[in-house]
């Protein structure tokens, strides 16, 4: 699939790539593809909620329209958040391709597919977390590398028969550290 970057818009907010970025709700965050051509691929994306970080609480708060979805998480230990690098996105981080990882010199350049890095392509963050409490549409999670506010793209719980680790794992020797 084969998606403009540079079209990327917030409907209500501005432009994507000027960072232009309001406050995060149901009804005003919207980010589609626009003025496509023949090989690229039209899609919209809806943040389910927002996070919030307030004092040591983290808390993926999850827009009301969506709390009925939340049914059954509960019986989860652990969740990948889905979210936007949000405060992150400017055209030229979007062009970096290749870093040295965690910011260290000292680690081989590397391309931003084999990393983690918060410049790419496109600013999806996926990470795993436990989940403490769910309460009123609200979930509480132990840690996120997000900004309060930052939008949640999805939610997916964490299935051992499907996301367990293979046995033959292999990583790079900078990431061994």
């Amino acid at each position: 699939m084969n998606i403009s970057r540079r079209n990327l818009v917030f409907s209500g907010l501005g432009t994507i790539s000027g960072g232009a970025f309001g406050r995060v709700s149901e009804n005003t965050v919207r980010a589609e593809t626009v003025n496509l051509t023949e090989n690229e691929t039209s899609f919209t994306l809806y943040p389910v909620g927002q996070v919030k970080k307030q004092h040591d609480s983290i808390k993926l708060q999850i827009f009301k329209k969506y709390h009925d979805a939340l049914k059954g998480l509960d019986g989860f230990s652990h969740v990948f958040v889905l979210y936007w690098f949000d405060r992150n996105d400017t055209p030229e981080k979007r062009n970096i391709r290749q870093v040295h990882p965690r910011g260290n010199r000292k680690n081989p350049l590397t391309g931003v597919f084999a990393c983690r890095a918060p410049v790419r392509p496109n600013l999806i963050a996926l990470s795993l977390y436990k989940i403490l409490g769910i309460e009123n549409g609200t979930l509480v999670i132990d840690k996120i590398d997000a900004f309060d506010g930052s939008p949640i793209l999805d939610i997916k719980p964490y299935i051992s028969s499907i996301d367990d680790k293979p046995k033959d794992v292999r990583v790079p020797d900078w990431l061994k550290d």
